[in-house]
This record gives structure tokens, C-alpha cells and sequence, in this order.
């Protein structure tokens, strides 16, 4: 079977892209659990952290710092989950290496997988604001 996110990497299956480069792809859930779910992946297949590549797990924590500002300023909320779950009993549900961004809101359960699917229409136009923001936030802290 082949692996989904590798497939997403690849542009052979579908996703709201916010960012990219040679090793990293971030892109929203397409079954967020809250508005502004995003996932952060290296390109480089490993099932999970126990296989993971050091300097991919480094790639994504440092992606995570300006993705978790933007997300902030353009999706707001209480706070932030970040979550990076390994093997079915953590409750993985994709087995490549990833992290979760998740927008928090007080009152809302926590959550990280979500059931329903995600508006593309939404989804598209989130992604293309994180997009612009986390662009201008890369370029203000160069």
C-alpha cells in the first residue's frame, strides 16, 4: 500500500499546501479537528520517530516555530496543540513521520483527529493566507 503522505510529496495525491521545500511539505488536514490543522512532513519516508531521520525531526520542529506564529496571528484561538504521535497504540493513523499544529480553542474538546471532512473552498483559501503570512514571517526573521 502505498503511503499517502509520500503520495502528497510526490504531487501524485491532492493537499492545501502552505509551505515546501527540497525536505519539508506543511499542508492542512483535510479532516481537521479544529480550523487551521496542519501537518508538517519531511518528504524522506519513515514510518515514525523511532525511524525517523534526526535531521528530518529537526526540519519539522524548526518549521513548527513560524507555522505555530502564523497560525496564531491569521487562525488565532487559546492556544496551540502540538502533537507528534507514534505507532497505533499513541493513536497514529498515518504511519510517516509527522507533527501536528492544532488551533485550540477554550471550551472545544481536544482533539486530534477530526471526523468530517474539510471544505476544499475553505481550505484552499486558508492555506493561500497561511501561505502569504508564513512567507512575510520567514522574511521578517531572516
Amino acid at each position: 500500500m502505498t503511503c499517502i503522505f509520500c503520495a502528497i510529496a510526490e504531487g501524485s495525491a491532492p493537499a492545501h499546501k502552505v509551505y515546501e521545500d527540497e525536505q519539508l511539505l506543511a499542508f492542512l488536514d483535510l479532516f481537521p479537528a479544529h480550523r487551521g490543522h496542519l501537518l508538517i512532513i519531511p518528504k524522506r519516508h519513515s514510518d515514525d520517530i523511532f525511524t525517523a531521520d534526526p535531521s528530518d525531526i529537526a526540519a519539522v520542529a524548526r518549521l513548527s516555530v513560524p507555522l505555530a506564529r502564523v497560525l496564531d496571528r491569521v487562525v488565532g484561538g487559546d492556544g496551540l496543540g502540538v502533537h507528534q504521535l507514534n505507532r497505533a497504540a499513541a493513536g497514529q493513523t498515518v504511519f510517516h513521520y509527522h507533527m501536528h499544529l492544532i488551533p485550540q480553542t477554550e471550551g472545544r474538546p481536544l482533539n486530534i483527529h477530526g471526523r468530517a471532512r474539510g471544505d476544499d473552498g475553505e481550505l484552499a483559501e486558508l492555506a493561500q493566507s497561511l501561505s502569504r503570512a508564513l512567507k512575510a514571517e520567514m522574511e521578517a526573521t531572516a
